[in-house]
């Protein structure tokens, strides 16, 4: 591999993400990097030789490793980008913040971010993949977000040029987002936003397998549109009830298992591999698609390469 520069952050050569996804799979990264500054950062996007591919990643709740690992610098955000500050009715945080403590942060000063509480991963992964429940996502909250590009230099987006649609967006790969800015979604008493998140863990806990390894829902829900032509997922036709009808619920291949709770989530029940969480989600797909002609979408992000036989 080329020379890669020494930062004041931490490098780490060789480093197994197995351990960094929540799914507990997956080979090594040619490096990890998490930068001490935002200064930091740019300098070593700057130094990096362009042939050297980076990969931005959360805490790694929405992510399948492949065996094989994955030929990039992975970069993580961490402490120094994971601040949280309300302003009006605006909320400005680090792109390493948890969803879930942002939706705490902005209900602490009576904004309703709530849609966020239950949503797995940092903000930095929530913008690139315009993530939402309950029928809200971020794009609606969206203000504007700052980073750096591949060489180092300072970029910013706002929400037409990030081109967000269903569950997506048009934020670059080789991009490391460092600050975002949303505004509440609205305003209510802290103890009523409290409890809305509490009602609504519940709900989580009695309905998916929160104690086991997953990376989240599976697949998208097949969008629908609603009056306004925005896409919706809140309408009857779930990614489960698909999987559900084609007899999928329980199904197991190797260490993987599509979750008996909830359908729509692939779980490592212990001694998974990468190849048989995703060999599993693409058999999943074959058999939707015979059963009902539809196509499933992953949700969950694959990347890296296939362990050599």
């Amino acid at each position: 591999m080329m020379s890669i520069p020494t930062p004041r952050g931490r490098l780490t050569l060789n480093r197994s993400l197995a351990d960094l996804t929540w799914l507990r799979v997956g080979g090594a990264a040619d490096a990890v990097f998490q930068p001490a500054d935002r200064q930091d950062l740019a300098e070593f996007l700057a130094q990096l030789p362009q042939e050297i591919a980076i990969f931005p990643m959360g805490v790694g709740s929405n992510l399948i490793v492949r065996d094989g690992g994955l030929r990039a610098v992975v970069i993580r955000l961490g402490r120094g980008f994971n601040a949280i500050e309300t302003d009006g009715d605006m909320i400005h945080c680090g792109a390493a913040a948890l969803d879930s403590h942002v939706a705490r942060k902005a209900a602490e000063a009576g904004l309703d971010m709530t849609f966020l509480r239950t949503i797995p991963g940092t903000m930095g992964g929530a913008l690139k993949m315009n993530a939402g429940c309950y029928g809200a996502y971020v794009a609606d909250a969206f203000v504007c977000a700052s980073g750096y590009g591949r060489a180092g230099r300072a970029v910013s987006y706002d929400a037409k040029t990030l081109g967000f649609s269903y569950r997506s967006s048009d934020l670059p790969q080789d991009v490391v987002i460092t600050d975002i800015t949303l505004r509440a979604l609205g305003r209510d008493a802290p103890e009523r936003l409290h409890q809305k998140m509490a009602d609504q863990l519940a709900h989580r806990d009695e309905t998916q397998p929160t104690k086991e390894r997953t990376a989240g829902s599976t697949f998208r829900n097949p969008a629908g549109f609603s009056s306004t032509g925005k896409a919706d997922d809140t309408h009857d036709l779930k990614a489960w009830s698909l999987i559900d009808a084609a007899g999928c619920r329980g199904l197991e291949l190797g260490g993987a298992q599509m979750s008996p709770k909830h359908s729509n989530f692939l779980i490592n029940t212990g001694a998974a591999t990468a190849m048989d969480l995703e060999a599993l989600g693409e058999m999943v797909r074959k058999k939707v698609y015979d059963h009902s002609g539809l196509t499933l979408e992953w949700e969950v992000m694959r990347v890296g390469d296939p362990k050599d036989d």
